[in-house]
């Protein structure tokens, strides 16, 4: 493949059919694709008899967050973190809360302009102690994510991937020895509602669960978006916890966020707090240590509190930290300790949100 445009670059995951058309094998859905037809992310295509990525380099906007927008809890607690993503989605969930970005199909969503290093830099300029992909999923995006990574651990700034998971084997191995910490999205617990309603299958995000697990040193937490009527019944709620717990261990942080109306699913209401307080209960029920829950006002939910002696531990306000009961990673009043990636002392960088320009 030759061409001048930076934004193109080649990819590995693919393979040629003998009836001249590509398939992409970066996730499940095995793109088939004929010359210059684009994948259902949207950013893969076929191009000179192979799949590249068209996005390379290009960015929906970066913004510094804090690490519990993520979210994650239990990873570097109140620091700041430089989010971006790019466009498209290989999920078509109905429900997509960033489908301006998610269901893009224009590159002209890709305002932004970064190399790698560029990206380092500014994380290390702003203070950011992470660098998040995030908006969109970053499997499909993930030679510039690795790359990113790589620039950023070189600066001693941590990677985390915010994603569905919904992504192969040989791929995951690569994609995942790039990242320090990852949020998965757990859309909910039965495969029709990830055929239904996300496009998708359920069996393949259990799987990358389990091998971030079982086979990687990664940091992860779990987030299910509870859809009123959709995947928030007590039953589906057990199965999942009972799930996390018997395969994953019970210190797996699992946030429950609220959904809002959007995109394909406008007609159906704001989860309500008691929904996911209701949700937060069955988990800890369940045997779950680290339960909480989102995008609501919460303190309660949204704190960490010891599962051994249920003192509170780290003390959150939305994204504002407060009581720090932690040393060196244990509970101060018992000893036990607290599952997570943590320093002395929490950051200091609250709940601000900070759009900033590469210049």
């Amino acid at each position: 493949m030759a061409n001048n445009n930076p934004s193109i670059v080649a990819t590995k995951y693919w393979r040629q059919l003998d009836d001249g058309l590509v398939e992409c094998t970066v996730c499940p859905r095995f793109c088939h694709l004929r010359e210059g037809k684009r994948g259902v992310c949207f950013i893969r295509q076929a191009l000179d008899g192979e799949i590249v990525l068209t996005s390379y380099g290009r960015s929906s906007g970066f913004c510094i967050d804090p690490i519990e927008k993520k979210p994650l809890n239990h990873f570097l607690p109140g620091t700041p973190v430089l989010s971006f993503g790019t466009a498209g989605c290989n999920l078509t969930c109905k429900f997509c809360q960033n489908w301006d970005i998610s269901k893009s199909r224009q590159l002209d969503t890709l305002a932004g302009h970064a190399t790698p290093e560029q990206l380092a830099i500014m994380a290390e300029t702003y203070g950011c102690r992470s660098v998040a992909f995030t908006y969109n999923d970053p499997v499909i995006f993930m030679e510039y994510a690795i790359d990113v990574a790589a620039a950023c651990h070189a600066r001693d700034i941590r990677s985390v991937a915010v994603s569905a998971g919904y992504i192969n084997p040989k791929p995951r191995v690569e994609f995942f020895n790039a990242m320090d910490a990852a949020n998965i999205d757990l859309k909910g617990f039965t495969q029709k509602f990830y055929h239904q309603i996300c496009g998708g299958s359920l069996a393949p995000v259990l799987d990358t669960l389990l091998y971030l697990k079982h086979e990687t040193s990664v940091w992860f937490e779990i987030t299910t978006l509870l859809i009123p009527g959709q995947n928030d019944s007590s039953k589906e709620l057990e199965q999942m916890a009972r799930w996390i717990r018997d395969n994953l261990g019970p210190e797996i942080p699992l946030h429950f966020t609220a959904f809002h109306p959007d995109y394909k699913m406008r007609d159906i209401p704001a989860t309500s707090i008691q929904i996911l307080t209701r949700a937060r209960e069955i988990a800890l029920g369940q045997g779950l240590h680290y339960v909480y829950t989102g995008n609501v006002h919460d303190p309660k939910g949204d704190s960490t509190w010891c599962p051994q002696c249920g003192s509170l531990v780290i003390e959150r306000d939305w994204y504002t930290l407060g009581q720090w009961a932690l040393n060196q990673g244990n509970c101060q009043h018992c000893g036990h300790p607290i599952a997570g990636v943590f320093e002395d002392q929490p950051g200091q960088w609250g709940a601000r949100r900070l759009p900033v320009l590469i210049e």
